[in-house]
């Protein structure tokens, strides 16, 4: 069966799911709006539920605290599935560097410019600083079991959790990168991060 047939054939995201993704990415788009006019600590989640006009049981069925309304995407299971799709002879992390070029370079003009919102946002203000590194940590995670698929090796093997690590060290230093120079292109930090790390340091 052709790539393109099989992926005719699997089914896009029903109607439910999504009215579920854009009332999720409106109620996110709302809270970056006024924590960027009011910020972050002088927002509540009462202005938030009236922007979007949501109920606050609805705001926390899709973000069970207000951190996660900076934190939270959905870049990572993105990247692992396009991780997964690449040539199986392609070392893990010329597969990774690929992968992130994908998702990355992919994103729209609004897609960007929230990214960069949320970067800012992210290393303003210490109580999403700290919950970024629990975050990696579980990016971590996700990213030595992707890792372990490719290697057959375990998610738990030292060098997997190692690479893994390495990888989400590229994505700290981009983040510190974009906050020097908010109008960085992401997708072209990533690619350098990423060659770098393929490549060691020299010198």
């Amino acid at each position: 069966m052709s790539t393109t047939a099989a992926a005719a054939r699997v089914p896009g995201p029903g109607l439910r799911e999504r009215k579920k993704a854009r009332t999720r990415a409106s109620i996110q788009a709302h809270a970056l709006r006024l924590f960027r006019a009011q910020g972050y600590d002088a927002t509540t989640i009462e202005q938030i539920t009236e922007a979007a006009e949501v109920s606050e049981t609805t705001l926390f069925r899709y973000f069970p605290t207000k951190e996660s309304l900076v934190l939270s995407d959905d870049y990572d299971p993105r990247l692992v599935e396009a991780f997964q799709a690449q040539p199986e002879d392609a070392a893990p992390l010329r597969a990774m560097r690929a992968a992130f070029h994908e998702v990355f370079g992919g994103l729209s003009a609004e897609e960007r410019e929230s990214q960069r919102e949320r970067v800012a946002l992210i290393l303003a203000v210490p109580a999403l600083r700290a919950g970024l590194l629990g975050q990696f940590a579980d990016a971590m995670r996700l990213l030595a079991g992707a890792f372990a698929g490719r290697t057959g090796r375990r998610p738990d093997d030292f060098a997997v959790r190692t690479i893994a690590g390495a990888v989400m060290g590229v994505m700290f230093a981009v983040l510190e990168e974009l906050a020097e120079d908010p109008g960085a292109d992401i997708a072209e930090l990533i690619d350098t991060a990423m060659a770098q790390l393929e490549g060691g340091l020299a010198g």
